[in-house]
């Protein structure tokens, strides 16, 4: 009878336990589970957000949109007007003629030929450019040096980036701006290093710190690349994991890409158009593979030999190429390098770089402001501070 009885008892209380369970999932508010599956749905909604920057949630393109914002950018002054003369002969009351000339416009007007817009091909859909303007904050986590991206503490540094963001929003209403860290993820160096290649590559926890600091203002991330005595080739599939999200995309550096026996930082170094098309390639791979947003490539530039051959770079459906200048000074020497390097050797878009240190070295100088930029022809669509 005992045995019968504690038998019973121990089913009793396994049918309690199965209840209580299925009560617990089922009502998770009278257990306190409401904050685990708040916690749950934080983790959910990232992965949503994720998803939502797959190409297929974007409508097509509006190519005439596209087009428009274009013209827009090239900022090509109005073209002179031209005339025609055309004489005319009057007889007066004493019989005596007399030939008049007059200018008039010639109708129609001859259109003139302009660098920019670059006539290329169209992006697929979800792409930044043209209808975004990016600004972007420089550096490294390690260094002070490099740019404000390590220059300032976290906090501090995102306050910075956002007064800026400010301050081009209200310049140009019209284009809507997406904040941005540039991360310098393989820095050239001056010793050698264990392979000889001058150059230090990032470990993951440093991109991996850049990425949850974006992540906090929403910003995209681009992991930048100076290759030394190695190649792009060979720096460039190490990123490939990174690359695969859809908010992080590429810079290329030729200053510190070396194909002599000098070292980083002694001479101004040089990619080909063949670099470039190795890495638009590598990244149009990505986009297709995992049904990405096109990536941006962003090229820095401030002088003739550190592109060669750009008439042969390929802007492609998954890649957008951004020619940024990349030099420092004075307002009139950037306007100059801009309007030597960047403006007669068209790609697709443009940049421009501003120095909070070195644009202002030579007394009486001043930072150029979104205003000053916004006159450039054609007008940069990528803001860099360093």
């Amino acid at each position: 009878m005992k045995k019968t009885i504690k038998k019973n008892v121990r089913w009793i209380i396994l049918l309690l336990a199965i209840v209580l369970v299925l009560l617990f999932f089922a009502f998770p508010e009278f257990f306190g589970g409401k904050i685990s599956y708040v916690r749950n749905d934080e983790i959910n909604k990232k992965s949503v957000q994720k998803e939502k920057l797959k190409t297929s949630n974007f409508p097509p393109l509006d190519k005439v949109a596209y087009d428009k914002k274009m013209l827009e950018l090239a900022n090509n002054p109005p073209d002179p007007i031209v005339y025609e003369t055309i004489k005319t002969v009057e007889t007066d009351a004493n019989g005596k003629s007399t030939t008049k000339t007059t200018k008039v416009p010639l109708d129609p007007q001859p259109v003139k030929s302009h660098f920019w817009p670059v006539k290329a091909v169209y992006p697929n859909p979800g792409a930044i450019l043209p209808f975004n303007r990016i600004i972007a904050y420089y550096g490294n986590l390690y260094s002070k040096k490099m740019g404000v991206l390590g220059e300032y503490p976290e906090a501090e540094m995102l306050q910075r980036l956002d007064v800026e963001v400010k301050k081009w929003e209200a310049a140009d209403p019209g284009t809507p701006v997406i904040p941005a860290l540039h991360y310098i993820a393989v820095v050239a160096q001056g010793s050698a290093g264990a392979d000889g290649k001058y150059r230090a590559r990032m470990p993951d926890s440093e991109i991996d710190k850049v990425l949850k600091i974006a992540e906090k203002i929403d910003a995209i991330v681009f992991l930048d690349i100076q290759v030394g005595f190695s190649t792009i080739q060979s720096e460039l599939p190490r990123l490939e994991k990174y690359l695969k999200l859809p908010n992080v995309h590429l810079g290329m550096d030729p200053e510190f890409s070396m194909k002599g026996d000098i070292r980083p930082g002694k001479v101004v170094g040089t990619f080909d158009a063949a670099d470039f098309n190795y890495a638009a390639d590598f990244l149009a791979k990505i986009v297709k593979e995992n049904n990405l947003p096109p990536k941006v490539l962003v090229i820095h530039r401030y002088t003739q030999k550190m592109v060669t051959n750009y008439q042969n770079i390929k802007p492609l459906g998954e890649v957008q190429i951004v020619m940024h200048m990349d030099g420092w000074g004075g307002m009139a020497k950037k306007k100059g390098t801009y309007r030597n390097f960047i403006y007669p050797e068209p790609v697709q878009f443009a940049g421009f770089k501003l120095f909070y240190k070195n644009d202002v070295f030579e007394s009486g100088t001043v930072l150029m402001t979104p205003d000053d930029l916004l006159k450039l022809n054609p007008r940069p669509s990528y803001i860099q501070y360093q």
